[in-house]
């Protein structure tokens, strides 16, 4: 599965942005998706997961209320929209799919990036204050 992550870009502090995150086959569906993200000199952070239906989304506590992940099943496509943009979220972010399944796995699972087989390429948001 290829993933094709896109989106990024400049922003003031207080904007928004929407990242996408395509896949290329249609085993999409039958994937979890997650959202990470590293800042420079940082390690990789979790920062959002949904279901394969779509139906569950876990977020890390740092974007709670700023961030939306969603998913188009019949696009292969998942959304990470993220609102409020602060400088702190300066990050590339990278898209990764989990072909196992996350609903019987807690936290420490689905925020580790080793739970995740495929990942995209990353796309950089930068945020000024």
């Amino acid at each position: 599965v290829q993933l094709q992550a896109s989106g990024g870009g400049l922003v003031q502090a207080g904007g928004s942005l929407r990242l996408s995150c395509t896949a290329s086959r249609r085993s999409f569906s039958r994937s979890a998706m997650g959202w990470f993200r590293q800042a420079p000199g940082k390690e990789r952070e979790f920062v959002a997961v949904i279901t394969r239906n779509g139906g569950t989304t876990y977020l890390a506590d740092s974007v709670k209320g700023r961030v939306t992940i969603s998913r188009d099943n019949a696009r292969n496509t998942v959304y990470l929209q993220i609102n409020s943009l602060k400088p702190e979220d300066t990050a590339v972010y990278y898209c990764a799919a989990n072909v196992r399944g996350i609903l019987t796995s807690g936290r420490t699972y689905y925020t580790n990036s080793q739970s995740y087989d495929y990942w995209g390429q990353g796309t950089k948001v930068t945020v000024s204050s």
